[in-house]
């Protein structure tokens, strides 16, 4: 296995629902989903309200297509990471990379994703957020206890604690990262991973 591949799962092609789906998902993101109007996404999309209603049945109803394909998508790439062969080290590099690959590629739905938890929880028909969420855990801390058992990882750190750690640094970059900044978002993996195995001091 070669972790420096890895890559964002697949987003909505070039249809003219997905075209409105990211319309939605960028609005959502940077304006918060409350505070963003079926009018406001008809208008960046160049169509009148009544139209968007053709595609979709609310604001509510894109919203949950935009977190259910985002986290179908990131639990089915995760998933091919841990099928493959390689080491526990192999497989979470490839899943750190993928996690950057994914912020680079669709930094709109990582923030939905982050972000409007709140307003998730008080929604109807979103129970699959905190199911897929949980499955990704399970995920990684499967790969980290196989690292923490073939002794690539420490056996001393508590590896829910370690997860937890891993996932807020990681995803909570969709705050900060910029995808046409100087730095690309494989170059922030493995800087990340850099300071991960070996820490900031010098000696």
């Amino acid at each position: 296995m070669t972790p420096r591949t890895g890559r964002a799962p697949a987003k909505n092609g070039g249809t003219r629902r997905g075209e409105l789906l990211g319309i939605a998902a960028q609005l959502f993101a940077t304006r918060g989903y409350s505070q963003t109007t079926v009018r406001d996404i008809a208008d960046e999309a160049g169509i009148l309200s009544g139209s968007l209603y053709h595609h979709f049945a609310s604001k509510e109803d894109m919203l949950r297509e935009i977190l259910k394909e985002f986290m179908d998508d990131l639990l089915a790439a995760f998933t091919e990471i841990a099928g493959k062969d390689g080491t526990p080290r192999e497989q979470f590099d490839a899943l750190v990379y993928t996690a950057f690959a994914t912020i680079h590629d669709r930094p709109f739905a990582v923030a939905l994703y982050q972000n409007e938890s709140a307003v998730v929880g008080s929604l109807a028909d979103f129970e699959f957020v905190g199911k897929t969420s949980l499955k990704i855990e399970k995920l990684w801390l499967s790969v980290l206890q196989a690292g923490r058992e073939t002794g690539e990882l420490r056996a001393d750190l508590e590896v829910s604690l370690v997860y937890r750690f891993i996932r807020d640094t990681v995803w909570s970059s969709v705050r900060w990262y910029n995808p046409r900044g100087k730095l690309r978002h494989d170059v922030v993996a493995e800087q990340y991973l850099a300071m991960l195995y070996g820490g900031l001091l010098a000696g």
